[in-house]
């Protein structure tokens, strides 16, 4: 059987709607637009979200709060997942993203406090807290702000 022989099932592609072909088609004479009107003409009708003049919704509903976009994306990583790296590495933002612990590249990095570290690790970020440094450092490791 080659390529050239294979053929869709029957009912799975549908003819393409022939609009303006005459009366016989069902699609004849004003061609599915109606009579006249904004929408018949070529180039016509309205934008989206417009309500024929009633207030539209992106008008209607409150607006509040305030998002700045200037902002700074901050991802945080807790101690305790830095568990799963070797003994004696040195750990920056590209070998987070190996690991799985981040899925891409943040703005800063804050490396938390949350659970326990065993290893000698070097840990590279832009934040720590307090209880951060404290348990890296007392594993044996460094945590150098970048």
């Amino acid at each position: 059987m080659g390529l050239e022989s294979l053929m869709c099932p029957a009912g799975s592609r549908k003819a393409p709607k022939r609009v303006g072909r005459g009366h016989g088609s069902g699609w004849g004479k004003t061609a599915g637009k109606g009579h006249k009107g904004q929408n018949a003409r070529s180039g016509g009708g309205v934008r989206p979200g417009f309500e024929g003049g009633q207030m539209p919704l992106q008008r209607r509903i409150p607006k509040r709060g305030f998002t700045n976009i200037f902002a700074k994306k901050v991802l945080s990583v807790n101690v305790g997942d830095l568990e799963r790296f070797g003994d004696g590495s040195v750990i920056g933002a590209n070998e987070l993203i190996e690991m799985g612990l981040i899925k891409r590249h943040f703005d800063k990095i804050k490396i938390l406090g949350n659970g326990n570290l065993t290893k000698n690790l070097t840990v590279k970020a832009q934040m720590f807290s307090k209880s951060a440094i404290e348990k890296i450092e007392s594993a044996g490791g460094k945590a150098e702000v970048v």
